[in-house]
């Protein structure tokens, strides 16, 4: 079966910092039109790290889309000049103030693909140690930054306390590596 909509016009709403908004009018495979609410996302990375003594490194930040503060791993946007590597360590440098040894990737995937096009990349860190140099911090960034042994983060998933999709894919990566 064929699935592709084709869009036939595409109406830009909101262009800000972060996000563009489109209003986009699409054909569907039946012929009817609908309309889609598309958000346009830079893409971005993610990193689970593990410390030497086998802790992840995790943050607290506020979210003010939500209206609480939120328990994540380092991640963050991928720049213009850069590829999704290069984003992971620097995201490494400006949150927490680490750099790795061995960065690989674990997988890539869609965050929100229903209405947003950001892609993002998560990585797992290890051999870890403080930076020589440190990197600016994002402007109005404001992270506590603290350790979790996988059971500890495991309960704080089930406690509801740890409720972002890609710090969850991370931690149950994680436990899926001790099987």
């Amino acid at each position: 079966m064929n699935f592709e909509e084709k869009i036939i016009k595409s109406d830009s709403k909101y262009h800000g910092q972060i996000i563009d908004v489109y209003q986009d009018t699409v054909i569907l495979p039946d012929g009817q039109q609908a309309n889609r609410d598309v958000v346009k996302h830079q893409d971005a990375v993610a990193v689970l790290m593990i410390t030497d003594d086998d802790k992840a490194i995790f943050e607290e930040q506020w979210r003010t889309p939500i209206e609480k503060t939120t328990i994540e791993i380092p991640a963050g946007k991928v720049e213009p000049e850069e590829d999704f590597l290069e984003t992971a360590k620097r995201e490494l440098n400006e949150e927490t103030r680490y750099k790795a040894d061995h960065i690989e990737k674990i997988t890539g995937f869609y965050s929100t693909p229903g209405f947003a096009d950001e892609y993002m990349v998560l990585y797992k860190a290890t051999g870890l140690s403080p930076v020589q140099k440190e990197l600016p911090k994002d402007q109005g960034e404001n992270l506590r930054i603290f350790e979790l042994t996988l059971p500890e983060a495991l309960q704080k998933v089930n406690d509801g306390e740890i409720e972002d999709a890609k710090t969850i894919m991370a931690i149950y990566y994680w436990q899926a590596m001790k099987k």
